[in-house]
C-alpha cells in the first residue's frame, strides 16, 4: 500500500512538473483578440485638380490628417493564421483647396474605413512576440460631406458636395507583444487604397463640379489588446 501510495505521488508530482513547465502559448486556433487604441489617418498628400463642366479650374484639394478611437478584432483559425475586423469612430476630415500659393478650408467630411484583412503570424505560438503580414479589402463610407460656410456665401456658391463611397484593398504590418493574464499591446502600419470622386454644383447649381481624389492613406494604431 505504500508503495503504491508512493508511486502514485510520484507521478502526480511528475505531471505537475511538466504541466506547468509547458511553454503558453501565445496563439491558438479558437483565439479572440479584441484590440483597442488610438488610430492615426494620413491621407497622401496627392493634391487632386478641381473640375467646373470638365474644365480644369487651376486650384487643387486636398484631405488632411486624423486621430480616432480604433478597434479591431481577430479570429485565430489556427495558431498562425487569424481573420480581423478594423473598425473606428468616424474620422472628420479637412478638405483643403489651392492654387499653388494660398490655401484655404474648402469643407470637411467623416469616413468609416471597415477593413477586413488575413493576418499571418510567423513566429512560434510559444513566443511573446508576434508579429504579423496582413493583407484584406476596405469599404469606406463618406458621410457628412459639407463646404465651408465662407465658400457657400462666395460668389461662387458652392453646394452639394458629395463623396462617393470606396472599395480597396489593404495591407499592413503589425506586432502584438503578450503580457500576463491574456493582456497584450499592439501597434501597425497599414497602407489603405481609398479612391474617391467628389461631385459638388457652383453658382446656384448652374454648375457641375468634380475631384477625383486619392486619398490612399497610410493608417498607423497603437492599442491594448485582450484574448479571450
Amino acid at each position: 500500500m505504500r508503495l503504491n501510495k508512493s508511486i502514485t505521488q510520484v507521478a502526480a508530482s511528475v505531471l505537475l512538473a511538466t504541466l506547468s513547465s509547458a511553454p503558453v502559448l501565445a496563439n491558438q486556433a479558437g483565439d479572440i483578440i479584441v484590440r483597442a487604441g488610438i488610430t492615426h489617418v494620413a491621407p497622401a498628400s496627392n493634391d487632386s485638380a478641381i473640375y467646373a463642366n470638365s474644365a480644369p479650374l487651376g486650384a487643387t484639394a486636398s484631405v488632411e490628417d486624423d486621430s480616432q478611437l480604433g478597434l479591431n478584432f481577430v479570429y485565430f483559425y489556427s495558431d498562425k493564421v487569424a481573420v480581423e475586423l478594423l473598425a473606428a469612430t468616424p474620422f472628420s476630415h479637412d478638405i483643403s483647396i489651392s492654387d499653388g500659393t494660398d490655401a484655404a478650408n474648402l469643407g470637411s467630411t467623416k469616413h468609416l474605413p471597415p477593413t477586413l484583412s488575413v493576418l499571418y503570424y510567423p513566429n512560434e505560438p510559444s513566443s511573446k512576440w508576434q508579429p504579423y503580414l496582413g493583407a484584406g479589402i476596405n469599404y469606406t463610407v463618406f458621410f457628412d460631406d459639407k463646404f465651408n460656410p465662407a465658400q457657400t456665401d462666395s460668389a461662387l456658391n458652392l453646394e452639394n458636395l458629395n463623396l462617393k463611397n470606396s472599395w480597396g484593398l489593404s495591407a499592413q504590418l503589425g506586432l502584438d507583444y503578450h503580457l500576463e493574464d491574456n493582456w497584450l499591446v499592439n501597434a501597425s502600419v497599414r497602407y489603405i487604397d481609398i479612391d474617391t470622386t467628389a461631385t459638388f454644383t457652383a453658382v446656384n447649381g448652374t454648375v457641375p463640379g468634380k475631384v477625383d481624389v486619392e486619398i490612399d492613406p497610410w493608417v498607423y494604431t497603437l492599442s491594448l489588446g485582450y484574448k479571450f
